[in-house]
């Protein structure tokens, strides 16, 4: 393979990975949320959604400086995170798993609609961050073209994975929703307070989810159904990766990025988005506990 062909090569693994990142960040927001309350959140890729229309409203919209919209926007999703956890989450929090997952698929409907009857049908397109200092879109480095948009995705996921790993394993508040993530009975006869723990994890996640959709937003057009593309595949990053497990999470989120881009440039850009699921596929039957999850044995 010549010069030009490792550089298509390159731009396509540069491309991969920065949407890998983002589907990533989604998976994080399932893997916190699934480690506290031990149920999966079906509306976690719909706070993506939510995150790229308060984005869109806020600085395309009431003209509002692009960081200071990025703050307020994050600020709108943590607020909608604790919102979400005390009107879904909450009330069922005693019940089994079911009825909690059905909740959360039923809230994703109710977001997705609600979305489609306040912005409309058509779809939006929210501005890159290089529009902000002008210039160009990008740069090109050894044939390779790193658009600014993806560079900031990449370097934006990096920061927060560094962030929540000092955040987790360096902190107070950290530790005790580690704790309640392990054992919930055992955190609270050890004073930690689970509710609010729960709660901190469900508003991390929301924001989370929220800056994956602010990131992404440049990249692919707004509508009331990204969300759900975004969701679908970050979980099967999650069950790739190995459910429950933040490593899994990232590595799975940036494996089906790569596998994506590379599939759609080499095969066909029709089924780019059913390589996940096929990648999902041929984990669930060969490797159904993922990358990092623990083989368990079930007893007779």
């Amino acid at each position: 393979m010549g010069d030009g062909g490792l550089s298509v090569v390159g731009q396509y693994l540069f491309a991969g990975l920065a949407i890998g990142s983002v589907y990533a960040l989604v998976a994080l927001g399932f893997v916190m949320i699934f480690r506290a309350t031990n149920v999966v959140n079906f509306a976690q890729g719909e706070f993506a959604m939510l995150g790229a229309y308060a984005m869109v409203t806020l600085w395309q919209g009431a003209q509002i400086g692009y960081f200071t919209s990025m703050a307020l926007a994050l600020l709108i999703m943590a607020a909608f995170g604790l919102l979400f956890e005390l009107t879904i989450y909450y009330p069922l929090r005693n019940r089994s798993f079911l009825p909690v997952i059905i909740a959360t698929i039923g809230a994703s409907i109710m977001f997705q609609n609600g979305a489609l009857a306040v912005f409309g049908p058509s779809p939006e397109k929210l501005r890159p961050i290089v529009d902000t200092v002008g210039g160009t879109g990008g740069i090109n480095l050894g044939g390779v073209f790193f658009d600014y948009q993806y560079v900031v995705i990449l370097l934006v996921t990096v920061v927060l994975i560094g962030l929540q790993y000092l955040f987790f394993e360096y902190t107070l508040l950290g530790k005790k929703m580690q704790a309640t993530s392990q054992d919930k009975d055992m955190a609270s006869l050890l004073g930690i307070p689970v509710a609010f723990m729960i709660a901190l994890t469900f508003i991390y996640s929301s924001v989370l989810g929220g800056l994956s959709g602010m990131l992404v937003a440049p990249i692919f057009f707004v509508t009331h159904k990204m969300g759900a593309t975004l969701g679908l595949k970050a979980f099967a990053a999650t069950i790739c990766g190995g459910f429950g497990d933040p490593r899994g999470a990232i590595l799975g989120g940036l494996l089906l990025g790569v596998i994506e881009s590379l599939g759609a440039a080499y095969i066909s850009v029709i089924y780019k988005d059913a390589f996940s699921f096929l990648v999902l596929i041929i984990f669930v039957l060969g490797r159904p506990q993922g990358m990092f999850g623990e083989k368990v044995s079930e007893k007779a």
